[in-house]
């Protein structure tokens, strides 16, 4: 089992190097698609660019669901200095991106190195009173071009416009202490894991007790991901997708969630029972958790109009949608409950 769990983890460190803000996820499914090819798989791109596989079975169908596709900004304009104002690509507050290196990726296919700050981003020029009081919004913050550009012609002659991707850069550590740290583990850590499960069913030889799809949606910080395109027979749709952690919440990097609610609603009773009564048949470190502000593929799904039974788990990351954190042991207790509920 411990094979399966490092190669998840070096999935998860693989995909968040490869840049994918919704909408700009291409290089990333064409990854999963040769990937999930070398295990002997045929997956298939839908219109959306979402990857979708069939593992096999029969029966009633069960779809897995992560998203690949994370937060990001696009160019809103070119300022008359040559540095460029952001429009936010997903939800997250401004400071979470301050000081971050990101990539310009523009429509030609060129790509320029910069930096996000804000407008005062010196100490020595606007005091420390003045920059911890200054607003931190699209309006004050900034892209940095790591060029020798002072007017919004020198950008243009760069090929860069209004319309182009921003990434920003993950940064991502494997601690000795099974600590990952990095951008984007939401929800890259779920599907690092999900390929994992893949490779265990076919190497294993693992025989499902019905029809089941892997689905890497490419929209779902933007609100759409599963809206589209789930299979026909299926009937049940569980969202892996990272558990939170803070505040009152029970789930820690340390555990596998399982969420009972969030801010659409509540998940299925009885999918939902099934999980806990699995992890605690196989002595898992869980928690069971309201989230507060949160998604989820499923929800865009059920919104869409699929009648589904739906739940969602996934590993606990701390610090979501700014530099976040897994652990070894996290995507370890989420792999094998997604395991024992496929034999259940």
């Amino acid at each position: 089992m411990k094979n399966y769990v490092d190669y998840a983890v070096e999935q998860i460190i693989h995909l968040c190097n490869i840049p994918s803000p919704s909408g700009f996820s291409g290089k990333a499914g064409q990854y999963l698609l040769s990937e999930l090819a070398r295990w002997g798989y045929q997956p298939v791109l839908t219109n959306k660019k979402a990857v979708l596989v069939d593992l096999g079975g029969e029966g009633n169908g069960l779809l897995l669901a992560a998203h690949i596709d994370t937060l990001g900004a696009m160019v809103r304009g070119i300022k008359p200095n040559g540095r460029l104002r952001l429009s936010k690509i997903g939800s997250f507050p401004e400071n979470y991106i301050e000081t971050e290196n990101c990539t310009i990726h523009t429509r030609t296919g060129k790509e320029y190195s910069g930096t996000i700050q804000i407008e005062k981003s010196s100490v020595h020029v606007a005091s420390c009173k003045t920059i911890s009081e200054l607003k931190r919004d699209d309006a004050n913050i900034e892209l940095v071009i790591d060029e020798k550009v002072n007017s919004k012609e020198d950008v243009k002659r760069l090929e860069i416009s209004a319309g182009d991707f921003v990434s920003f850069d993950s940064r991502t550590l494997y601690t000795r202490s099974g600590f990952i740290k990095s951008r984007h583990l939401d929800d890259k850590a779920s599907s690092g894991i999900l390929i994992a499960l893949a490779k265990y069913i076919k190497e294993q030889g693992i025989p499902l007790k019905r029809k089941v799809y892997l689905m890497f949606t490419t929209y779902e910080e933007v609100g759409h991901g599963a809206s589209a395109a789930i299979p026909d027979g299926v009937i049940e749709m569980v969202s892996v997708d990272m558990g939170a952690v803070g505040d009152d919440l029970e789930t820690d990097e340390f555990k596998v969630s399982i969420c009972a609610k969030d801010s659409k609603g509540p998940y299925d009773y009885d999918l939902t029972n099934r999980f806990i009564e699995i992890a605690k048949e196989q002595k898992l470190n869980y928690a069971v958790d309201v989230y507060p502000f949160y998604g989820s593929d499923v929800d865009a799904a059920l919104v869409a109009g699929y009648d589904l039974k739906h739940g969602l788990i996934g590993p606990g990351i701390a610090s979501s949608h700014g530099y976040e954190r897994a652990h070894y042991e996290g995507i370890e207790n989420t792999f094998i409950l997604l395991k024992e509920y496929l034999g259940s």
